[in-house]
């Protein structure tokens, strides 16, 4: 795809359901007794691989566009699959459906696609190892596809090395089926979605400094979820608005749960003119409209805590740096390499290519930002946060942007480019 835009930003966006919520709503829902009505859903292609994995262990699922209807059956509803759970290019299905599979009285195996079969499965395979569970990866390389046995499960105190949801959350889902009370403590809060959904439909979950904890066999009822916009796909719009000049947008009922709303304060942090309205915090999940006006931005420096609260965000953010006055420092994400990509390698590539000064480091990048930038062929490496972001440096570069694989923004974003284009009119 090739773009480029000259246009100020204006007008109002809602963007899709959370992804993280989305794929929640789908598992819990499963596992709880009753219906569960889920709006504003996410219908991009991982969310949707989580559905397909469900449909095959027996749970019926009605899907009418973002409206979805979860027929839950209970704890122990869940079915036999008759050949191989394929998660696709999502890595939230496989590792929080690895902790509800440990759990099962049957045998599964769970795999993905290429990336995802090259993706780190380890992290999740030990403590659910440490729980008693028999899980192994098929090839001994510690990824996809893996092999889950049944077995009886036993509560532990899982002390996290990183602080990931994914490997929480999965460990808090097999613990829905241990012998005792299941905790896993972090290095710092990693996002908590689990958490608070699970609450609602019922279980015990504790929360206290960076641990949480869950007592095993719940009773779960079905509930009704109205997903919030996903912050990680607003940030592309936040990050549009702020760039380019004479811009002004509204983004409607974006989530700002606290342990994901980096992207805002490190914005904000940057001199990005943001204001929250029409706070609602009456719901598991608060949310917000989001009025960002263009402004002229600096570097900082993003580490630390704030970390696990925007690591989705950091491609687009990097972006943002490439344009700021002055010098950016990303540190202590790691996690960046292990991603669809290594977006620490792609994001430096691409972004030398439109003529960033930028170096990469061990974790994370140092970006010299506020020379003239230039359009490029771009690598998108079928990440789709990277075209994302750099869909958003066309709109600032001097030129014209070709990003390969574009269509991969369908994982997360399936409508993006013409939402992209209708406020750019």
């Amino acid at each position: 795809m090739k773009l480029k835009y000259t246009a100020p930003l204006r007008g109002e966006v809602e963007v899709p359901g959370d992804k993280s919520i989305s794929h929640r709503s789908i598992m819990f829902g499963a596992l709880a007794q009753g219906r569960t009505e889920v709006s504003h859903f996410l219908t991009g292609a991982d969310c949707l691989s989580t559905i397909a994995c469900f449909r095959k262990m027996g749970i019926e699922i009605k899907q009418n566009s973002s409206d979805v209807t979860v027929f839950g059956k209970g704890l122990d509803g869940l079915s036999e699959p008759a050949g191989i759970l394929d998660a696709g290019n999502s890595g939230t299905t496989v590792r929080l459906m690895s902790g509800i599979l440990a759990g099962q009285r049957f045998s599964s195996v769970i795999t993905g696609d290429a990336s995802i079969c090259r993706r780190p499965m380890k992290r999740v395979m030990l403590p659910l190892s440490e729980m008693g569970a028999s899980i192994v990866s098929q090839q001994g390389n510690d990824c996809a596809p893996l092999e889950i046995r049944p077995s009886q499960l036993r509560g532990i105190h899982y002390q996290s090395p990183v602080a990931s949801a994914q490997v929480k959350s999965c460990v808090l889902l097999a613990g829905l089926y241990a012998d005792g009370k299941t905790s896993v403590t972090e290095p710092v809060v990693s996002r908590n979605h689990s958490e608070l959904m699970l609450r609602y439909f019922g279980a015990d979950v504790s929360c206290e400094g960076t641990t949480a904890g869950i007592l095993p066999r719940p009773k779960l009822t079905g509930q009704k979820v109205n997903v919030p916009g996903d912050i990680s796909s607003a940030a592309y719009f936040i990050a549009a608005a702020l760039l380019v000049s004479g811009s002004e947008i509204l983004l409607k009922n974006v989530g700002i749960n606290p342990t994901r709303d980096g992207m805002l304060r490190v914005c904000q942090a940057m001199g990005g003119d943001i204001t929250l309205l029409n706070e609602d915090h009456s719901g598991a999940e608060p949310c917000a409209d989001l009025l960002v006006r263009s402004s002229s931005l600096h570097g900082t420096v993003i580490e630390g805590a704030i970390i696990p609260t925007l690591i989705d965000e950091l491609p687009v953010l990097a972006v943002l740096a490439a344009f700021a006055d002055g010098t950016t420092i990303i540190r202590d994400a790691a996690e960046l390499k292990v991603k669809e990509s290594d977006r620490i390698a792609v994001m430096t590539d691409n972004l030398t290519r439109i003529g960033c000064d930028v170096q990469a480091t061990d974790d994370g990048m140092i970006i010299r930002g506020g020379k003239p930038l230039h359009g490029a062929v771009i690598d998108s490496h079928k990440d789709h946060r990277v075209a994302m972001s750099f869909a958003v440096a066309a709109l600032a570069c001097a030129g014209e942007m070709e990003i390969r694989d574009s269509d991969c923004v369908t994982i997360s974003y399936p409508w993006f480019y013409n939402d992209l284009q209708t406020l750019c009119r």
